[in-house]
C-alpha cells in the first residue's frame, strides 16, 4: 500500500501497482505530518507529526507514543533495531529501548546528551521560525551501528559515530549560497547521502566531510526532500520558500544520475512542487504540493531515449490526495504488513 502524509494526516491509497482505479482514505488524523518511515529491523510504520509519533503494525490501526516534546518531526531506527530515535522541535534528540516498541510512556525515553550540548553551543534557528530550530531528518548506517546522523533547520549537518555521545558538524561550505544550514532533508545510507538545503542540493560519499552540489546554473535552488534509487536522486526544486510558491511557480522536477548535475524532467503537474518520494515496488512515486501523487514506472525511459534518457522517463498522474496545498511537508511511504 502507499501511505502519503498531509496537513490534516495520513492517507492510504489503494491500487497504485494491481492496475486498478485508485482509492483514498484517510487512515490517522493527525497534524501536519512530516514522515513516515518504516525500519526492516522494526515491525510496522512511524508517523512524525506537529501532534507527536504514531505507530501502526498495518497502516490501519495507530497508536499515539508518548514523547518528552509534543512536536516530533524525524525518526529513526538503530540498524539492529534496539534503538528508536525522535527529533524534535525545539532541536532536541530522544533514544527509546526499541525491544518493546511502542514506548508506553514518554519516561521511557533519554535525552541524547551530546546532542543537547551540540545544541547548546551552536547558533541555530531562524527569525522567521520564531529563532526556534527542529530536527528535520535523521539518519542512521546499516553497517556502522553507532552512527547516527541529524539534519537540523535552521542548524546544518551533525553528525555521531559513538551513539550519540560526541558529534562532529559537517558543514556544507565553500559554495556561494546564503542557507546551506538550512537542512530539511538528509536521502542516503549515512555515508552517501543528498542533503535538500534552502539553497541548494547537496550530495557526499564520505559523511560530510566533503560535499558537490547538484543543483548548478537552475534557478531553482530551494529543496525540500530527495530521494535516492539505483543510483540515480530525484528531487523537486522551487525558486523560492514556502510562502512564495504561489507567485512563482516555475517549480521543476529533477534527476540526476551517476552523482552528475541535475537534469530538469518533464512533469505532466506543471507548477506543481514535487515533495515527498518514495519507491512502490519497482516504480519511483512523488507528491506534489497540491497532492497530485506522480509515478514513474521503472524501464519507461520515455521516447526514444530507454531508461537511461535525460530526465529519466516519463511521469504519470497517479491519484489527487484531498488536501490544502502543502506548507512544505508531504511525505509517502510503500508499506506491505
Amino acid at each position: 500500500m502507499l501511505l502519503a502524509g498531509t496537513e490534516d494526516g495520513v492517507y492510504r491509497v489503494e491500487g497504485v501497482r494491481d492496475g486498478r482505479e485508485t482509492e483514498v482514505r484517510r487512515v490517522l488524523a493527525a497534524d501536519r505530518v512530516f514522515r513516515i518511515r518504516r525500519f526492516d529491523a522494526l515491525d510496522g510504520l512511524f508517523v512524525a507529526a506537529q501532534s507527536g509519533l504514531y505507530h501502526s503494525l498495518d497502516g490501519d490501526d495507530w497508536e499515539r507514543i508518548p514523547v518528552p516534546e509534543d512536536e516530533v518531526y524525524a525518526v529513526a531506527a538503530g540498524p539492529a533495531g534496539d534503538r528508536l530515535y525522535v527529533g524534535t522541535r525545539p532541536a532536541r534528540l530522544f533514544v527509546a529501548d526499541a525491544g518493546s516498541v511502542p514506548p508506553s510512556d514518554a519516561s521511557a525515553w533519554e535525552a541524547v546528551a551530546g546532542f543537547d550540548a551540540l545544541r547548546d553551543r551552536c547558533d541555530w534557528g531562524l527569525a522567521r521560525h520564531d529563532g526556534v530550530a527542529q530536527v528535520r531528518s535523521l539518519r542512521t548506517h546499516p553497517t556502522a551501528p553507532d552512527r547516527l546522523v541529524a539534519g537540523v533547520e535552521v542548524g546544518g549537518v551533525h553528525v555521531s559515530d559513538d551513539g550519540g555521545e560526541t558529534w562532529t558538524t559537517r558543514g556544507i561550505e565553500g559554495f556561494d549560497a546564503p542557507h546551506t544550514d538550512d537542512v530539511h532533508h538528509l536521502a542516503g545510507d549515512a555515508e552517501t547521502m543528498v542533503a535538500s538545503t534552502g539553497s541548494g542540493l547537496y550530495r557526499t560519499t564520505d559523511v560530510g566531510r566533503t560535499w558537490r552540489r547538484l543543483d548548478g546554473d537552475h534557478r531553482q535552488r530551494y529543496f525540500k526532500e530527495a530521494f535516492v534509487h539505483e543510483s540515480r536522486v530525484y528531487a523537486g526544486g522551487a525558486p523560492a520558500h514556502p510562502a512564495t510558491w504561489d507567485e512563482d511557480d516555475d517549480h521543476a522536477l529533477f534527476v540526476s544520475r551517476g552523482g552528475r548535475t541535475l537534469e530538469r524532467a518533464s512533469s505532466p503537474a506543471t507548477g506543481e512542487l514535487p515533495l515527498g518520494w518514495c519507491r512502490a515496488g519497482d516504480d519511483v512515486v512523488t507528491a506534489t504540493h497540491r497532492g497530485t501523487l506522480l509515478r514513474r514506472r521503472r524501464g519507461d525511459g520515455g521516447p526514444g531515449g530507454g531508461d537511461d534518457a535525460a530526465g529519466g522517463g516519463d511521469w504519470e498522474r497517479l491519484a489527487s490526495l484531498p488536501t490544502l496545498r502543502s506548507r512544505g511537508y508531504l511525505p509517502t511511504c510503500w508499506f506491505e504488513p
